[in-house]
């Protein structure tokens, strides 16, 4: 085992020592044997099955044959999860067939960054994870299960599953994939085109048609964003069938892994708490580094971490990230997107160069049994039967898919930068060499659309500059994504233009090139330093050195009064926001998951609790 990897292990199992111990002496009392209803009095059984067809009610009125929950995340809107429809009739037959029941527990809400990008709907978007969580425990409340399958892709929609189901931890827990759509207007080119449109280039009729090409069909966006790195999360993490992340929808081979998934949940694996271990979280920090997957997950493995009794830190993150090389090229890292990575080996040959490295563990449980080494299998249709067999053994394709001895890159390519501005992440995996540092003044903007309007009238051609966007963290307006300032920010760089961002909000999991100092913490709601920057202070981001640097004396910088504010009362009416005043009122910050949930903290941190304006 390569000794960073051991070394972090064996911090954050010290760490979680109380708290996980906790976590698991509650689950295991969750835990009963034989069938959960069975502890449920007669009227709380007879709603239970209620509306259940005769054979249906006859198996929930007896005590032999486990109930498996399923809650989806289906709507016909997002393509990632429109697949969904038809899945809980094909996995209740299955459960059946594995000598299970199962029903339809409850669904969860699913909305899509993709449309949301910089709209008021997109102030929702982080908030969404914890109330999927929450709508998760509700489905589950019922005491009636004995395991669960889990239904759910895009950004905020599978940590806030799988947050929710650990609060259930005791429950044998299945996530079921549904696959990319097929690659469309490759992902490069749909950039090219958004560039030429930010310019004025090209008309909206040329870019919606560019849009279409790219987004065309049912299934995840092919582009290595927050939804695919969910996904490979969750096989890394032992909860998919191996193999099954990246299969296309309505293909024989994915109608046939969601019947495995149904058989197997009827199998009751192991508890879901007991496979999201310590080991188990290291595996999927390694995993996101080595695929150079989305900076969301800076905030949801934590969060994930701390709902199974673990407290991972960015330092965890940053330590890993030094020692563990970057595997794969996927758009915006690269020109391919995941269907290309699936054919060149996948996650299975990922897994095997890893294991080999010594930076994976494979001593953990997962839901097809111990070893991690189970996830070097590969799926394969032989007729209308469904095997796993060894996956590559070398990659199939090295423009998109390399060796741990011959990776793209020696480390993660996700930094920690530090300094008077405060902690923040940085992604520099898309970055080129020359553009990690950029020391320029500051042009300071509260909210995007003033960014982009002074972009378009020409105010920021023709100069260096560090564009800080602030009072955008998750106790200001919920910590939207901010991806449409990404073609400005690339025009003006590949114009010869010195530029980057800091922001205490989030880029998207599709944010490439230009250098991102985001989830700045504290924030400027709370009084973070970025609430007294001004136009002008020089600004250094040096992802290489790791600096988030201000060029201010200190003692005038803290003197200085705060300038600019989060929206307050009325100005948060409209689009729901109103209803979400006790979650911008209680979040914590970004670096302790940004959740509304209490929850593990590490030594030396603090959960701010922000009272409402």
């Amino acid at each position: 085992m390569h000794p960073t990897l051991a070394a972090v292990t064996e911090r954050i199992v010290e760490r979680s020592a109380e708290s996980r111990a906790e976590y698991l002496r509650r689950i295991d009392a969750a835990a009963v044997a034989g069938p959960a209803r069975g502890r449920l009095a007669c009227a709380n059984l007879a709603h239970g099955f209620a509306a259940s067809e005769p054979t249906e009610k006859q198996a929930l009125r007896g005590h032999t044959k486990p109930n498996v929950a399923i809650v989806s995340s289906y709507n016909d809107m997002l393509s990632a999860h429109q697949p969904y429809r038809d899945y809980p009739e094909a996995l209740k037959k299955a459960v059946i067939r594995g000598g299970g029941i199962a029903q339809f527990a409850g669904g969860v809400p699913a909305m899509c960054d993709g449309i949301t990008q910089g709209r008021d709907g997109m102030q929702l978007s982080l908030y969404s994870r914890d109330v999927i969580a929450m709508a998760t425990a509700i489905a589950l409340s019922h005491d009636m299960f004995d395991g669960a399958l889990m239904l759910g892709v895009c950004d905020k929609i599978t940590p806030g599953l799988l947050i929710g189901a650990l609060s259930f931890g005791h429950l044998p827990t299945v996530f079921v994939p549904a696959g990319p759509m097929t690659s469309g207007l490759p992902n490069s080119e749909k950039a090219r085109v958004r560039q030429l449109y930010a310019e004025g280039k090209v008309g909206r009729d040329e870019l919606l048609e560019a849009e279409a090409a790219s987004y065309h069909s049912a299934g995840t966006c092919t582009f290595y964003g927050t939804a695919n790195s969910n996904q490979l999360l969750m096989e890394v993490l032992g909860l998919h069938l191996p193999g099954s992340s990246f299969v296309n929808p309505g293909t024989p081979l994915r109608e046939a892994l969601t019947r495995a998934a149904g058989r197997r949940a009827a199998e009751l694996p192991t508890p879901i708490g007991r496979v999201v271990d310590e080991k188990a979280v290291v595996n999927a920090c390694v995993a996101l580094l080595a695929s150079g997957g989305s900076t969301n997950h800076t905030m949801h493995l934590v969060a994930i971490a701390r709902a199974a009794g673990v407290a991972l830190t960015w330092d965890d993150l940053s330590d890993l990230s030094a020692v563990v090389p970057l595997l794969s090229r996927m758009y915006p890292n690269g020109e391919a997107d995941v269907n290309h990575f699936h054919a060149a080996g996948g996650i299975a040959f990922m897994v095997r160069t890893l294991l080999e490295a010594g930076l994976l563990h494979d001593d953990v449980q997962t839901i097809v049994g111990h070893g991690l080494w189970r996830y070097t299998q590969e799926p394969v249709l032989r007729g209308d039967d469904l095997t796993w067999e060894d996956g590559p053994t070398e990659s199939l394709d090295h423009a998109v898919l390399r060796p741990a001895d011959a990776p793209f890159s020696p480390d993660g390519g996700l930094r920690m930068l530090t300094g008077p501005l405060g902690r923040a992440v940085i992604k520099t995996s898309a970055v080129k060499p020359e553009h990690r540092f950029v020391s320029a003044p500051a042009v300071v903007f509260d909210d995007q659309h003033d960014f982009l309007e002074a972009f378009g009238h020409g105010e920021l051609d023709g100069r260096d500059f560090v564009a800080v966007i602030r009072y955008q963290g998750p106790a200001a307006n919920g910590m939207p994504e901010l991806h449409k300032l990404t073609p400005a920010l690339g025009v003006l760089q590949d114009r010869g233009q010195k530029v980057a961002i800091v922001t205490d909000g989030r880029m998207s999991g599709a944010s490439g090139k230009v250098p991102a100092a985001i989830h700045v913490t504290p924030e400027a709601a709370l009084g973070g330093p970025l609430s007294r920057i001004q136009d002008g202070d020089v600004v250094t981001v040096d992802a290489d050195g790791g600096l988030l640097g201000l060029h201010v004396d200190h003692e005038v910088f803290a003197r200085r009064p705060i300038t600019g504010r989060a929206p307050q009362g009325p100005e948060w009416a409209g689009t729901g926001r109103e209803l979400f005043a006790a979650f911008r009122a209680t979040v914590g910050s970004a670096d302790t998951g940004a959740s509304v949930f209490p929850g593990v903290t590490a030594p030396g941190q603090e959960v701010p609790v922000v009272q409402p304006a």
